[in-house]
C-alpha cells in the first residue's frame, strides 16, 4: 500500500489550499480519500502506483505542496477514514512528508525497503526537476498532444506552427518525463513487494 501525506508549504503566509486541492484530487481512484488530517495537512490511502507517481507529479506542478510517500502495510481492516489509519505505510509518509519540506523537489519516499524507495525516489526527482521547470508554452503543448491531439491540431489551438509545437515538445523533454514516470511506478511497486 501506499499512503501520501501532502503539507501545505509556507502556510502561514498563504491561504489555505486544503479545500481545493481535496475538490481536486476528489476523482482519484483510491481505497481511502485525500482528507485533512491536521492543520495544512492532507492524506490518502492509494493501491496502484501509476496513480501515486501521478498525484505526485501533478502537485508538484501546483508548487504549493510538500508529497511524502509511504510504501509498506496497513493495519486491516483500513478505518472509512484516512486519518484513523496505522501500520507502516503511514509512518513511511510521515517520515516522508518531513523529508520532503526541504528537499529541492519536495517529493520524498519512505518505505521498509529502503533501497527500491530511494530508487523511486531519485527518479521521482528527476521527473520533478522536469516538471517544475517546464514554461507555461511547454505546459500548453504537453497537455493537448498528451489529451490527444496530434502536432498539427495542437499547433492551431495554440496559434504557432507545427515546428514550434515540436520545439516545445522537445524542450520538455515529455518523452522522457514519461519514461520516468513509468519507471517511478515500477520501483515504487517493487517498494511494495
Amino acid at each position: 500500500m501506499f499512503v501520501l501525506t501532502v503539507d501545505q508549504r509556507r502556510s502561514r503566509r498563504d491561504s489555505d489550499r486544503v479545500p481545493e486541492l481535496l475538490a481536486h484530487l476528489a476523482p482519484v481512484s483510491v481505497v481511502r480519500p485525500f482528507e485533512r488530517t491536521a492543520g495544512d495537512e492532507v492524506q490518502a490511502v492509494l493501491s496502484d502506483p501509476t496513480t501515486v507517481v501521478s498525484v505526485a507529479m501533478d502537485l508538484v506542478r501546483r508548487a504549493h505542496w510538500s508529497v511524502g510517500i509511504g510504501i509498506g502495510t496497513v493495519e486491516e481492516p483500513l478505518p472509512a477514514s484516512t486519518r484513523a489509519g496505522r501500520g507502516p505505510a503511514f509512518e513511511h509518509a510521515r517520515t516522508a512528508v518531513e523529508h520532503a519540506k526541504s528537499a529541492l523537489t519536495h517529493v520524498a519516499v519512505t518505505g521498509s525497503d529502503s533501497i527500491a524507495a530511494d530508487s523511486a525516489a531519485t527518479v521521482l526527482d528527476l521527473v520533478s526537476l522536469l516538471v517544475q521547470r517546464r514554461s507555461p508554452e511547454g505546459w500548453a503543448a504537453v497537455e493537448l498532444v498528451a489529451a490527444g491531439h496530434t502536432q498539427s491540431s495542437a499547433a492551431d489551438v495554440l496559434g504557432v506552427s507545427k515546428q514550434a509545437v515540436s520545439q516545445r515538445i522537445r524542450a520538455t523533454a515529455w518523452q522522457q518525463e514519461q519514461a520516468g514516470r513509468a519507471l517511478a511506478a515500477t520501483l515504487l511497486a517493487k517498494a511494495d513487494q
